[in-house]
């Protein structure tokens, strides 16, 4: 079976069903595993990723005002690779090429029958089912059983290890310029690590917000997790949060208890290392009872910085 994946998270996910040799292409931000950057890039932005969170969006929004996709997707580079499947996403317009790019593709330069599937989760249930769906697709499914049952033995775990632990009440910027709250499944990490998260429903979208919103919660414990940032991005950009009026009033810089959390490779990847997201999150809320195993590499305390 030959496959395109089109989404770092499915990327993963068919690398955990150890199916990574059946790939032959792959979106320009599949990366991990690393040995994955290896295979062509059948997608691109249309937008210049290297600017400020408030430039990124207002390049986003005007691409999707004037009713154009987000990413080009190369028709004829998916020619030459003639796959037998297309995994890709119609979960988020800004995230990855979506569906409706990716069949506009398929129904201009390949032969009809080629599969597309198509996952959208927005809570951790619907992770669990794409992962399966997808098993399914490649002739995986025992190999996907047991990877679920794995991710929910490992939540279980942290949960059970927290449940008796004081639970912080936890806010998350998910971007900083406009400022956006975290939602879809982070609520749900947040609890499994034995949070009480604020701003954000379980399998709702992400909430555009008010820094007064901030200020009206006023968390025990602040994240900082721009979706697709690395911790040193996030850093660059901090000067936007730190200058807003009232910063220093708040709990969580009182109390040094504001962290910046890699969100390119944990939290918004809707795959296996939802189990690590959950880890990094018990070793914040929980310290002296969680090892700190990701300090640095996914999570930093802003105040150390």
């Amino acid at each position: 079976m030959r496959i395109v994946s089109l989404l770092p998270s499915i990327t993963e996910i068919i690398c955990a069903l150890e199916m990574e040799s059946h790939l032959v292409g792959r979106s320009h931000e599949c990366d991990f595993p690393s040995s994955v950057q290896e295979l062509p890039a059948c997608t691109a932005p249309k937008y210049k990723g290297d600017g400020t969170s408030y430039e990124i969006d207002q390049q986003v929004k005007s691409l999707v005002q004037e009713g154009l996709s987000v990413y080009r997707v190369d028709a004829e580079l998916l020619v030459s690779l003639e796959p037998d499947l297309i995994l890709t996403q119609d979960h988020c317009e800004v995230c990855a090429a979506s569906y409706t790019d990716v069949k506009r593709a398929v129904q201009e330069t390949l032969d009809q029958d080629i599969d597309i599937l198509s996952v959208s989760p927005s809570n951790l249930d619907e992770v669990l089912l794409s992962i399966q769906k997808i098993a399914e697709a490649v002739d995986r499914e025992e190999e996907g059983t047991q990877l679920i049952k794995g991710m929910i033995m490992k939540w279980n775990n942290i949960q059970g290890k927290a449940a008796n632990l004081p639970s912080p009440e936890v806010a998350c910027i998910e971007w900083i310029d406009p400022l956006m709250s975290a939602g879809n499944w982070f609520p749900e990490l947040v609890n499994i690590a034995g949070g009480n998260f604020k701003l954000g429903t379980p399998g709702d979208p992400s909430p555009w917000i008010g820094w007064e919103q901030v200020l009206a919660e006023d968390p025990d414990i602040l994240l900082v997790s721009p979706c697709g940032y690395s911790i040193s991005q996030t850093e660059n950009e901090m000067q936007e949060l730190t200058s807003k009026d009232e910063w220093n009033e708040l709990q969580a810089v009182k109390n040094g208890r504001v962290f910046l959390m890699e969100g390119h490779h944990y939290f918004h990847r809707p795959g296996p290392r939802l189990v690590e997201s959950a880890e990094i999150l018990a070793e914040i809320f929980h310290p002296g009872i969680f090892e700190p195993k990701h300090r640095n590499t996914g999570w930093v305390n802003h105040s150390s910085i």
